[in-house]
């Protein structure tokens, strides 16, 4: 059995300078010009206001929006694209959205941080009821 040879200085340093090269396909979150992870540019009919609960919220990642409602039932909206680096947002644990590139959590019922690294607060849209089905766009 031979012994493996204790790794240089030089070694060492190279495989520390080329990690972060290496990691940037990993990391990189959506190529320029992708536009499926923009908010809705118009109107869009998202489903059944039914699937909402009270204190709850639905995530429509197909339109990059999240719907939550109050207690009261009141109805809130905002754009699922994470305001740090632009990754639509995948991820909705109760009322808690996680953003899948870099860890940002939200609140989807008020749109606010909960952990870093995003600063901003989600952008909200308008949401309506009509005719039983929850729409929302840009305000």
């Amino acid at each position: 059995m031979s012994a493996r040879p204790a790794a240089t200085r030089r070694t060492v340093l190279r495989g520390a300078a080329l990690t972060p090269v290496a990691g940037l396909g990993v990391t990189a979150c959506r190529p320029v010009g992708d536009d499926r992870s923009a908010p809705p540019a118009g109107p869009v009919e998202l489903g059944p206001e039914s699937e909402v609960p009270a204190g709850g919220a639905k995530l429509y990642r197909e339109h990059n929006v999240v719907v939550g409602r109050g207690e009261d039932g009141s109805l809130t909206g905002y754009s699922t694209v994470c305001t740090h680096a632009g990754c639509p947002i995948n991820k909705l644990d109760g009322t808690r959205l996680v953003c899948p590139c870099h860890g940002s959590e939200f609140d989807a019922t008020t749109g606010k941080v909960l952990r870093e690294p995003a600063v901003a607060p989600l952008k909200p849209l308008v949401v309506e009821v009509k005719n039983g089905t929850l729409v929302a766009r840009r305000d």
